[in-house]
């Protein structure tokens, strides 16, 4: 079997956790079956049953800033079929690969697998980036997901979401959870990997680590600072925002919370692997403040360096981290379905703030939690499990 990844991201060019999870799939559908990998970059890559090949950006200065994105997706997606498909199956990734998945069913009459890893019509800040092509974006996904063979849910969350939104039959979704690589997130002792970034490794600290967008709720974390009593160091490990008024809005809000609380270490550039392990590694608490996540593969990165979380209520976190055994939910109550944005914000920071000094302080409790969590990856999220439950899903189609 023939299995063709379509995908935006691919290492070396990784920004969100859908990247991450392309990246593991395909090396570990590699040892199963034959995989081609078409991506936007200028990868060039053959190892055994994987091949990868990035596609170039074009010129699209002319076209409207905001909708520049748009039409380079679908630009890269008519060149990916250009290149020609000969595979069983195409499997994609996020909106911007959707099109071309839908040509490639089309005209090449091959099956069609997407992973839903968001939803379009739940990100609805979206449109702050796309302006138009916010609506684009919704229709395509609604189009391909629609149309598709096959469409894997990455948690059952996700999969109660795309009933609720999409006209498609239970029997075509199927839950596989994201997974985590252990031969690349583990546990180390390298404190002197934080000390260039100004971070003290003999000092507690809590961590965040992620893009500053409205979706992984950085701005509520932030203004949970105020009300933390721990004596602890906040790494804020956090870069790429998404619009200049949310990279505003992160400064202001970083700057009045160094004048409460100081020992506030924001890393504003993204970290090499073995960097982000030894963020991991040597934090004392990680927190996950998202208003939407359909799964969340960085609490399983915590996890796999037995690091505790403590993370929203949402979508599929509920299902990666075990509440009160491998760190602690905070429940938050949305205006609605189709605007992440909690009904009382400020009592949200306030109950991440709560939680987070509960936890720093019952250090035996934490010890306990990240060895309980490191187990549930073990048992739950490996990507030999995972590649092995997909392959199941393209046979079934072919």
């Amino acid at each position: 079997m023939k299995i063709q990844l379509m995908t935006n991201e691919y290492p070396p060019y990784i920004y969100g956790g859908a990247g991450v999870h392309v990246d593991d799939l395909s090396r570990a559908l590699s040892a199963l079956c034959q995989v081609q990998v078409q991506c936007f970059g200028d990868q060039n890559l053959q190892s055994g049953n994987l091949s990868v090949r990035g596609f170039a950006k074009q010129d699209f200065s002319a076209s409207p800033q905001k909708l520049a994105r748009v039409f380079d997706a679908l630009q890269r997606g008519l060149d990916f079929n250009k290149a020609g498909i000969d595979a069983d199956i195409v499997h994609v990734h996020t909106w911007y690969t959707h099109m071309a998945g839908i040509i490639a069913k089309l005209n090449y009459g091959i099956p069609l697998v997407l992973t839903v890893h968001s939803l379009e019509p739940l990100r609805p800040w979206k449109r702050e980036q796309l302006a138009g092509g916010y609506d684009f974006s919704c229709w395509v996904e609604k189009t391909a997901i629609e149309m598709a063979d096959a469409v894997i849910a990455v948690s059952h969350d996700t999969k109660k979401d795309i009933l609720s939104l999409f006209n498609i039959s239970p029997d075509k979704i199927t839950v596989i959870p994201n997974g985590i690589d252990l031969t690349q997130v583990y546990k180390v002792n390298e404190p002197w990997r934080l000390t260039p970034y100004g971070i003290n490794p003999e000092k507690p600290y809590l961590l965040f680590l992620g893009r500053i967008t409205r979706q992984k709720g950085i701005i509520h974390l932030v203004r949970a600072i105020r009300y933390l009593k721990s004596d602890l160091q906040i790494v804020l490990s956090a870069g790429s925002p998404d619009t200049p008024e949310i990279a505003a809005e992160m400064e202001a809000g970083v700057q009045e919370a160094r004048s409460i609380h100081p020992n506030v270490v924001w890393v504003k550039d993204m970290v090499p692997l073995e960097v982000k392990r030894a963020l991991f590694s040597h934090a004392s608490l990680f927190c996950c403040p998202s208003v939407y996540e359909p799964f969340g593969i960085i609490n399983l990165e915590a996890m796999a360096c037995e690091i505790p979380v403590v993370a929203s209520a949402v979508g599929g976190i509920k299902e990666a981290v075990a509440d009160g055994v491998t760190g602690r939910l905070v429940p938050v109550q949305m205006k609605n379905d189709l605007v992440a944005e909690p009904v009382d914000p400020e009592g949200f920071s306030r109950d991440l703030a709560f939680q987070i000094d509960a936890l720093m302080a019952d250090p035996a409790l934490r010890l306990q939690m990240g060895q309980a969590g490191h187990k549930r990856v073990i048992e739950h999220f490996t990507w030999d499990k995972i590649a092995r439950q997909t392959l199941e899903l393209y046979q079934k189609l072919v």
